[in-house]
Parts: C-alpha cells; structure tokens; sequence
C-alpha cells in the first residue's frame, strides 16, 4: 500500500500502514482462526428490526454489519505483559492491555534489518548489536524497536506461522534493558517458530521455550505482532510509530492499526 501524505500539528507527514488486512480468506491458514459474517443493507432492512417495514428504508437498504469471531491474537495486534504470565516476577499482577500507558504504544521508532538471520538459530543479542551499529543508532528509553524479517511477505501461506527469525532472550533483554517498551516484529510472532522451540523441549532444553515472551513476565514490555510493509519505512531511525490497542477489559492483546509517521523534511 502507497504512503499517505497528511499534515498534523502544523507538520506534514508521510503514514505508512503496517497492519495486516483480516478477511475470511486470511482464517484457513492461521492456527487461531477467524470468522467474519457479512451482513447487507437489504437483509437489515428484511428484518424489520423496530418494526420498520422493508420497504420504508430508502432503496431497500438499512445499516451494513458485520460479526467477527476471533482471538484477540488476530491480525496485527498488541500483547501485553498478562498474556506471557499471570504475574510479574515482583508478585504483582501482570498489565492488561487497558492498562498500557500511552508512552508504551505510541513514540519515536527505528527499524531493524534482520531478513538474513535463520530461523533456528533467531534473533541474538550480537546481530540486534551489529544491526544498531550499521544504522549509527542506539536505543533510548521509550523507543519502539521495530524487527524486519519479510515472512509477512508469506502472509497467507500455509505454515507461515512456523517461517520466521523471532528474538532471542539475550536480544529482547538487551532492548528492554535500554528503555525500550514496544517491539514489533512483522511475523506471526516474536518468539522463534514453535515447531523449533518444541524440538529443542523434545531434546530436553526448557530454557529457551517462549524465552522473549517470559522474559516479559520478568521485565514488563509489550509486542506488536503481525506488522507488515516494514519495508517500505525509508528510514532506519527518526520515525514515528503509532499502535493503538481497542480497549478490552482484563485481555492480553488487543488489536490495532499500527503506523509509521515520517515527517517531510522542509515542508
């Protein structure tokens, strides 16, 4: 999808779209399907729903709807701390996602480049180090780390969800411990693919299962999962990302349209 141009606060912006689009033909694939039933404007008006008769609405037609059967995990969506433990390592409950601060979900950004790395292997410490170095960037507190692999380009494969170089501890540690609070990957998650992190349970390592997620649990920060269009971002830092959960009482993730604001330069 092309940027959009708008201005805002008297500065001009370019916005690009980082969210997934849901439609049914998006559910066959998901591990956690979804279900969308459209509703016409001339079957609401057959109702006669308020006892209006069809033929009183102008043209036939009253009000579109439509019923969506999903998990808050669906399409491009925001985790909170409660969706990797119950409570934090302090004891205290973990934060749902109404309980995010707005400093956690919208602020300045810069883009990491990670398509080489091999899923088995994912995502370590050095390779966030080496990135962050190529790009003359480093992290400062309330930054959202946005992780590139493409594997959104495969959005709509079978398996796709098993494709991806997710984050390990030592990289995630090393972000949250620089004050970052958001980190957004353009995959189905952040962790590595299950198939891999339960080969290795297999093969007796526990310590590596869910490890960027748990480690939330320890050291609170939120993901966004599912991004796409990474990209088209034409800059690695000096961005902007918004990505606002829809409020959902107790949940662990919310879903969100998640953008990227780069400003026009002498506009």
């Amino acid at each position: 999808m092309p940027s959009q141009t708008l201005s805002f606060l008297g500065r001009r912006f370019e916005i690009y779209d980082l969210s997934q689009r849901l439609s049914n033909q998006t559910s066959a694939f998901e591990p956690n399907p979804h279900e969308i039933a459209y509703t016409t404007h001339e079957e609401s008006a057959a109702s006669e729903r308020f006892e209006i008769p069809a033929a009183a609405w102008p043209g036939g037609e009253a009000w579109a709807l439509e019923t969506v059967t999903l998990t808050t995990h669906s399409g491009t969506h925001v985790d909170a701390p409660y969706h990797y433990a119950a409570r934090t390592a302090a004891g205290a409950p973990a934060r749902t996602i109404d309980q995010l601060p707005f400093r956690w979900v919208m602020g300045e950004a810069f883009l990491l480049d990670m398509t080489e790395i091999d899923p088995r292997n994912g995502i370590v410490e050095g390779d966030v180090r080496a990135e962050l170095e190529r790009i003359g960037y480093q992290p400062k507190p309330d930054d959202i780390a946005l992780i590139r692999t493409d594997i959104s380009k495969r959005f709509g494969e079978a398996g796709y969800e098993q494709l991806h170089p997710g984050l390990r501890r030592d990289a995630t540690t090393y972000l949250v411990e620089r004050g970052v609070k958001l980190i957004g990957i353009d995959a189905w998650g952040i962790d590595r693919p299950m198939e891999i992190m339960a080969a290795e349970v297999r093969e007796g390592d526990l310590s590596q299962l869910w490890e960027s997620h748990k480690y939330g649990a320890e050291h609170e920060y939120a993901q966004i999962e599912k991004l796409c269009n990474l990209d088209s971002i034409p800059r690695d830092h000096g961005f902007h990302v918004l990505a606002l959960p829809i409020l959902i009482e107790g949940a662990s993730a919310g879903w969100a349209r998640v953008v990227a604001m780069v400003e026009v330069e002498g506009a």
